[in-house]
């Protein structure tokens, strides 16, 4: 079996050197004023699903173990993160979080720190059936499932497995199991994709739960992605508006991704998440760390900051914090999606956590 080959982003080599301007204390902010408040954690480049907008169909050449952050080391990271940094939100992403051994024991360790941050996971469900209950004993907050069409055959088809039945059964289990809000997190196929979106809000609006319609961005593994094949925020919603009654939501949108609108009159809502066609770089609070302990001050940024090394050569928490103030510090003003120049990540979306 032919595996495809992750490209990995430079890294840079002047981790230790810090402009003189850096604020050494108080909230991660870069040069344009922004605050990262919100740590993005992927646990695992693995996934047990093979979505055509992410990777091909024979896998990807998954990352050795001995190159991954061992559990101290992301307890270590996680720990920095909250006390020192400012983190008050900690999302759990892949690959498939979901995958990683002892997820509830990780999510244990970040509830009991202080101040207590928010804890979310981003998962595509598979899973999420048996898991949802202990992850919610563990101090789990809620949950965002991955479903881009509650069509089986459709379903099938992006994912390349048969798989429906349990995303639906995890959406199911989370939701008893108190992880809410429950969001479904949709990226739609360009064919067949406004009639899954139309279904999808449906059936979101039948069980209570929050639909987010996400733009397929460049950041899959074959760089296959095309601008034009690909639906865009307007598209997505006119056909909402053909068979619902959408009004702006009046609830302040501040670093959210989505722009929401009400359904049908409210208090049910669906959001659009337009990284490409309208982008939010500007209201950006997000700082990543990989699996492989790479801060990314941007999920499309082409340099990445190396933790791990640091830490295993004996780095003090001082020292941690320093580099990773410099690898925010440095964050560009935006993506560059829609710049002449761009350059798509070498890393896919599997590598770098949603």
């Amino acid at each position: 079996m032919t595996l495809t080959a992750l490209g990995l982003p430079a890294i840079r080599r002047d981790a230790e050197e810090h402009p003189a301007d850096m604020p050494r204390t108080g909230p991660l902010v870069d040069t344009f004023g922004r605050v990262a408040t919100d740590l993005r954690v992927s646990l695992t480049d693995r996934c047990n699903l093979r979505c055509t907008y992410c990777m091909p169909a024979e896998g990807l050449d998954w990352l050795p173990g001995d190159e991954l952050l061992t559990r101290d080391e992301l307890a270590r990271l996680l720990t920095l993160a909250v006390t020192r940094l400012g983190i008050t939100c900690v999302r759990f992403t892949g690959g498939e979080p979901l995958l990683y051994r002892g997820l509830e024991d990780v999510v244990a360790v970040v509830a009991a720190l202080r101040p207590r941050p928010e804890i979310a996971l981003t998962t595509n469900g598979v899973s999420l059936a048996r898991r949802a209950r202990a992850l919610a004993d563990a101090g789990l907050d809620r949950v965002n499932v991955s479903l881009d069409s509650v069509d089986a055959v459709q379903f099938a088809a992006i994912t390349r497995r048969d798989r429906l039945d349990d995303v639906l059964d995890g959406l199911a289990a989370a939701a008893a199991a108190g992880l809410g809000p429950v969001k479904v997190n949709a990226v739609l196929d360009p064919e067949g994709g406004l009639a899954d979106a139309v279904e999808l809000l449906d059936y979101c609006l039948r069980y209570g739960y929050q639909l987010r319609i996400i733009e397929q961005m460049p950041l899959d593994a074959g760089h296959l992605w095309r601008r034009d094949a690909s639906l865009g925020a307007d598209e997505i919603y006119t056909a909402l508006a053909a068979r619902f009654d959408l009004s702006p939501d009046p609830a302040p949108r501040g670093s959210a991704p989505a722009q929401l609108w009400q359904v049908n009159g409210g208090p049910a809502t669906v959001g659009i998440i337009a990284s490409v066609s309208h982008a939010f770089c500007a209201a950006c609070d997000r700082t990543r760390l990989t699996a492989d302990g790479q801060i990314r001050s941007c999920l499309f940024a082409a340099e990445e900051t190396d933790l791990r090394a640091l830490l295993r050569n004996g780095a003090d928490d001082d020292a941690l914090e320093s580099v990773w103030r410099a690898a925010m510090w440095r964050k560009a003003a935006g993506h560059g999606i829609n710049d002449p120049g761009f350059v798509q990540p070498q890393r896919p979306m599997s590598a770098i956590g949603g």
